[in-house]
């Protein structure tokens, strides 16, 4: 019980920690001075603008987070469909992180490059590993 209460306490904060890329992406305020993602993003940016990328990123940004929320509730509450909804929520992430990512390989944690690395680990412990 203690482990699938400090995993439902992970998931939430990771999904959480999307919340402030929301604020970052939506310009509520910067994670970091001088930090301008999304903008600039290698696939997004051109198409989209700045603006239509800040806004793209914001809405999957906040979806992630309520998705890693409500799997957390699943899993602490012993709901089946935890899992289908953890799994979507880090492979939504994963992308969105991919899709912003500028191309270059300076300040790669402040382009979610941590958050990519965590959605992986995830995916595969509750795919691979059947986690719990």
């Amino acid at each position: 019980m203690l482990a699938r209460i400090l995993a439902s306490v992970f998931l939430a904060l990771h999904g959480l920690v999307h919340m402030l890329y929301f604020a970052q992406s939506s310009r509520i305020f910067e994670l970091k001075s001088g930090m301008i993602w999304p903008v600039g993003s290698w696939v997004l940016t051109r198409p989209l603008g700045d603006g239509g990328t800040r806004t793209f990123t914001s809405v999957f940004c906040v979806l992630v987070a309520v998705g890693f929320v409500l799997g957390a509730v699943g899993l602490l509450s012993g709901q089946p469909w935890w899992r289908a909804t953890v799994v979507a929520s880090a492979m939504v992430s994963a992308v969105l992180f991919l899709l912003c990512w500028n191309g270059q390989l300076q300040n790669i944690d402040g382009q979610g490059a941590v958050g990519l690395v965590l959605d992986a680990i995830i995916l595969v412990t509750v795919l691979v590993f059947r986690w719990p």
